[in-house]
């Protein structure tokens, strides 16, 4: 009798075990080859553009759906496509430098999602609508932007085109239209993020 029961019961854990993990959440990981993030800075008269490398984790649901993510995002991945070779590594020093990203102290830029939601008027371009934190100098400030977001079999990709104002996290440097210099608040941001199901 003894025997029966521990049987009975070692079968009732197993098939609780079983329940749980079929309803595990998805966890995609970001594809660090196929993801970037682009950004665009300008002055008055001339602009340039480049990219960030960013890794992370997306929690979907058992949809497809995203419910949440984290990415991190490495200063020193910082690429430049628009000048010569052999000038860019100046700009590049510069961006890194304590006029903008102080890379030596804050090595990271971090993104967590804390809500996606469907668009009230989706279009083509924009099917839903990402709302987390950007923490960027050490400073968090919450943001939200239109995302297109597809599903197909295994994967997730987002992508999204927005503005940042730098001034907001503290990137200060450069801000006076009256001086010599001066590079504009906004900077532009595009989110290609491709993620496989673990």
């Amino acid at each position: 009798m003894k025997y029966q029961f521990a049987v009975y019961a070692a079968l009732l854990i197993a098939s609780a075990c079983s329940r749980n993990n079929g309803n595990e959440l998805p966890v995609y990981t970001v594809d660090g080859a196929r993801s970037t993030i682009e950004w665009k800075g300008s002055a008055p008269d001339h602009f340039h553009t480049g990219s960030f490398s960013v890794s992370g984790e997306m929690q979907g649901d058992s949809n497809g759906h995203i419910r949440k993510g984290t990415f991190n995002i490495p200063i020193a991945s910082i690429q430049n496509f628009d000048l010569p070779n052999e000038v860019k590594p100046q700009l590049l020093d510069h961006l890194k430098s304590p006029d903008f990203f102080n890379m030596a102290v804050h090595p990271n830029a971090r993104f967590v999602i804390h809500a996606v939601t469907p668009a009230e008027k989706p279009t083509p371009a924009a099917t839903h609508i990402i709302e987390g934190d950007f923490t960027m100098l050490g400073n968090t400030r919450a943001i939200r932007f239109p995302a297109k977001i597809t599903s197909q079999h295994n994967s997730i990709v987002a992508k999204a085109s927005f503005s940042i104002d730098r001034l907001l996290w503290g990137m200060t440097s450069y801000n006076d239209p009256e001086k010599e210099l001066y590079i504009r608040p906004e900077v532009e941001i595009k989110l290609n993020i491709q993620a496989t199901k673990k």
